[in-house]
C-alpha cells in the first residue's frame, strides 16, 4: 500500500509540475501583462530549480504534446523527444530507487543516492545556463508584422520587450541558483544519513513543496507567485548552510567514485577537513585545514564562501585523537571516557588514519561508529565460538 502511494504521489506531481506553464494558455488575452507573465516565470523556475530534470523533462514533455506537428521541430532543445524522454526515464529510475530503496541496505543504496546527487548537480547546472533563460518572457516581443517589415527593410527585428527579458535572465538565474541550492542539500543529507526513513523523509518533504509549488500556480498565478516567493526567501536564509552542504557533497562524491583513497596520502601538515559543529564564530560542515604548528598548538584555517579572506580558528588545549570510521575518519577530543568529533575528513582519507595522526600530532587512532560495533562484534562472535580467548576483565 505504501509502495503504491508514493508511485501515485510522484505520478501526480510529474502531472503538475507543467501546470504553471499550462496556466499561461489559460487565458490568451492576459497573457501579454508583464505582471502575470513574471509571476508565472517565478513559479516555473522556482518548480524547475527544486528539481531540475524532473522540471526541464515536464515542461518539455507538455511543449511538445501541445505544438502542431508541423512546429514541432522548431520547439527549443528541452521540447525535444531526444532530450525529454531519457530525462523523464532516468527520473523514473530515481522514483523507483526511492521505492524500492527503503528496504534494502544503506550500504547497497548510498552508491545510487552518490550517483542521484551527481546527476542533481548536473541537470541543475544544465538548466541554470540553457533553460532558464528561454523561460523570461515577462515583456511581449516584437510582434511578427513588426518583425517582418523591419526584416523587410534591412533593420534586426529586436523589440525592447526581447532586450528587458535579457536583462531579466541574471535575476531569474540568481533565484534558480538560490532555490536549487537550498534544494540540493537534501541530496546530500540523504547521502550522509544512515537511516533510509530519513531519507524517505526529506524526499516526501521536497516532493510536497515542489507539488505546492505547481498546484498554487495553476489555481491562480498570484498565488503560487506568493508561495514561491516565500520559497526563494527561505532559500536565500539558508543558503550558507546548504552551500557548505553543496561543498560537501560535492567533496564526497568525487572521492568515492573516483576512489580516490587509493592514490593518496596525507600531507605533512595542513590536512583538508569539514567542522562537525559550530566552534565558535566557525559554522558546521565549514571546510579548512587544519594547522598544527611546532608548539603543539592547532587551528583550522578557512575561507567563508572559498573565496573570503581566511579566518583562523584556533582550537581549545587537550587530547585529540582520530577516529577511524566504515566510510571516513573523524578528529575527536577525548574528555576522559568520553569523545567528542570535531572534524570529519573526506573518503580519501579512509585508511589513512595511521599517517593523519603522526602528521597532525594526534594521540592515537580508534575505532568509531558503525566500524567499532561491527568489530564489537566479530570479536564476540570469535570469543563465543573459541577462536580467540575473551578480553581480561578488571
Amino acid at each position: 500500500m505504501k509502495t503504491m502511494l508514493r508511485w501515485g504521489v510522484m505520478l501526480v506531481l510529474f502531472g503538475t509540475l507543467a501546470l504553471p506553464v499550462a496556466a499561461a494558455e489559460k487565458k490568451p488575452a492576459r497573457s501579454h501583462t508583464p505582471g502575470l507573465e513574471a509571476a508565472k516565470t517565478l513559479s516555473t523556475v522556482t518548480g524547475v530549480a527544486i528539481s531540475p530534470l524532473l522540471g526541464v523533462g515536464a515542461v518539455g514533455a507538455y511543449e511538445w504534446v501541445k505544438a502542431p506537428a508541423d512546429k514541432r521541430a522548431n520547439l527549443h532543445w528541452y521540447a525535444q523527444p531526444w532530450f525529454w524522454l531519457p530525462a523523464l526515464l532516468v527520473v523514473g529510475f530515481v522514483i523507483a530507487k526511492d521505492v524500492l530503496g527503503t528496504a534494502a541496505p544503506t550500504a547497497l543504496k548510498k552508491p545510487f543516492d552518490v550517483a542521484e546527487a551527481l546527476e542533481n548537480k548536473v541537470s541543475g547546472m544544465l538548466a541554470a545556463g540553457t533553460f532558464v533563460p528561454f523561460m523570461v518572457t515577462v515583456f511581449p516581443s516584437a510582434a511578427d508584422d513588426t518583425a517582418q517589415a523591419l526584416a523587410a527593410a534591412g533593420f534586426a527585428a529586436v523589440s525592447g520587450g526581447d532586450v528587458l527579458n535579457w536583462l531579466l535572465v541574471p535575476f531569474a538565474v540568481a533565484v534558480f541558483l538560490v532555490v536549487w541550492l537550498s534544494s540540493h542539500a537534501i541530496n546530500i543529507l540523504i547521502l550522509i544519513s544512515p537511516f533510509t526513513t530519513v531519507d524517505a523523509a526529506l524526499k516526501s518533504f521536497r516532493a510536497t513543496i515542489l507539488g505546492l509549488v505547481a498546484v498554487t500556480a495553476w489555481i491562480n498565478p498570484w498565488v503560487g507567485a506568493l508561495f514561491s516567493l516565500l520559497v526563494v526567501l527561505l532559500a536565500w536564509y539558508v543558503a550558507g548552510w546548504a552551500f557548505r552542504l553543496l561543498v560537501l557533497g560535492s567533496v564526497y562524491c568525487w572521492d568515492f567514485f573516483t576512489f580516490r583513497r587509493h592514490r593518496f596520502l596525507p600531507a605533512a601538515n595542513l590536512n583538508w577537513m569539514f567542522a562537525a559543529r559550530t566552534i565558535n564564530d566557525t559554522p558546521i560542515r565549514t571546510y579548512g585545514r587544519l594547522n598544527t604548528d611546532a608548539e603543539g598548538r592547532r587551528t583550522f584555517e578557512y575561507r567563508p564562501w572559498l573565496v573570503l579572506p581566511k579566518r583562523t580558528l584556533e582550537l581549545p588545549a587537550g587530547t585529540y585523537a582520530v577516529g577511524r570510521g566504515i566510510l571516513y575518519p573523524e578528529v575527536m577530543k577525548v574528555e576522559g571516557e568520553a569523545t567528542k568529533t570535531i572534524f570529519i575528513l573526506p573518503p580519501r582519507y579512509k585508511g589513512h588514519e595511521m599517517e593523519l595522526a603522526r602528521s597532525a600530532g594526534l594521540t592515537d587512532v580508534r575505532d568509531v561508529g558503525v566500524l567499532k560495533g561491527l568489530k564489537a562484534l566479530r570479536a564476540g562472535f570469535r570469543s563465543l565460538f573459541g577462536l580467540e580467548p575473551p578480553p581480561a576483565t578488571a
